[in-house]
């Protein structure tokens, strides 16, 4: 761990509900003092440190007095309105006694799916840092729908540390890390120390959900990490409750489950499209486009298409799968999709006489493409 985490120098930190509210119990104050503490720590070390931190529905059920998580979201978003309020009233005041300013982010999916809403929200966090204050961020679950949603704040940390080009992502929960099964069914369960951010076996070991408080579990934590290693950020999960956990960490310490990043990373545009959440809709290529897109590196053009499924405007982004269907690719669409179902199987060249005009002569261009 020592010659990965010491050297970094741009962290995200995320705290689950469990720590930030003592399992439901409404805010506590001392473990929030501490984070504080410990953040302010590695300030000082020279690290800038953005926080994404939960609590905010868990904090207004308390103050509601709703002893179980509401599942109707208007119900959902009248407890975030109301705990939103008590969880940054609580973030200014332990920040500001280390002499730390704090400012509060609240996004979602939206936010990140639309490139100019995405570079605004990468300049604001960006000029945060720059100016010595602690972003907090939280999805914003006041207006958040299943259609915008990030589903669980390690998405979400995940995401933002894409957004930012964080060195690493450190998710704090109320286990001691990943384990090679659940500890409380297995008793020759194991700590993971080390291992490869993305493996498919972390995701088998994984397997399960998380508390009632919450909404993620050890495998939202898993997937956060697979895709924070897309734009080069090693991750820890880790037990929020050992003691001064991050400091000890950015100093080389072996705390958690270490999930390490490849130094292979995607390019700013391209982690943007990695990131979409949301798909629209579903195009099926034939062998020889999805050779072309898998080994040679070209864009994809509507002679290779087999099959379109699903109803999308252009510009969406929706999933292209192989004859078999097996996803390979998300992407970018130039033609919505009455008009790509219109142009499938047809070389470009015929495009106009079908359609009578031509956005593109590609159905997705390379530069609107990832690779999966």
């Amino acid at each position: 761990m020592k010659t990965i985490l010491t050297e970094c120098k741009r962290v995200v930190v995320k705290v689950g509900s469990s720590l930030v509210t003592n399992h439901g119990e409404g805010l506590d104050v001392r473990a929030i003092e501490n984070w504080a503490q410990q953040i302010a720590t590695l300030r000082e070390g020279g690290c800038e440190v953005m926080l994404v931190s939960s609590g905010a529905i868990a904090e207004g059920m308390q103050r509601l007095g709703w002893k179980k998580r509401p599942s109707a979201v208007h119900d959902l978003q009248a407890a975030a309105a109301v705990g939103q309020m008590g969880l940054v009233q609580v973030y200014e005041s332990c920040f500001s006694a280390h002499g730390l300013r704090t400012a509060q982010i609240l996004l979602t999916h939206a936010d990140l799916a639309d490139r100019e809403r995405y570079l605004n929200a990468r300049s604001t966090l960006s000029t945060l840092l720059a100016l010595g204050v602690i972003p907090v961020i939280n999805e914003n679950d006041t207006v958040v729908t299943d259609e915008i949603k990030f589903g669980d704040n390690d998405t979400l940390a995940a995401m933002v540390a894409n957004l930012i080009e964080a060195d690493a992502l450190v998710i704090l929960t109320d286990q001691a890390g990943l384990y090679t099964a659940d500890p409380r069914k297995d008793s020759s369960a194991t700590l993971v120390g080390l291992a490869r951010a993305g493996d498919e076996k972390l995701e088998v070991m994984a397997g399960g959900a998380g508390s009632f408080i919450g909404s993620g579990g050890m495998l939202t934590k898993v997937l956060a990490a697979k895709r924070a290693a897309r734009s080069g950020a090693h991750t820890v999960i880790a037990s929020g409750h050992e003691a001064d956990v991050l400091p000890r960490l950015m100093r080389g310490e072996s705390v958690g489950s270490l999930l390490q990043a490849q130094p292979l990373s995607l390019n700013a545009r391209k982690q943007w499209l990695a990131d979409h959440l949301q798909i629209s809709g579903e195009v099926t290529l034939d062998a020889g486009a999805t050779q072309a897109l898998c080994k040679e590196g070209k864009s994809l053009l509507p002679i290779g298409v087999i099959k379109v499924g699903g109803e999308f405007e252009r510009g969406a982004m929706v999933a292209i799968v192989d004859a078999h269907g097996k996803a390979i690719a998300h992407g970018l669409i130039n033609y919505n999709a009455t008009e790509a179902r219109r142009i499938a199987g047809h070389p470009s060249n015929e495009i106009e006489a079908l359609l009578g005009y031509v956005h593109e002569p590609e159905l997705v261009h390379r530069d609107n493409l990832i690779l999966l």
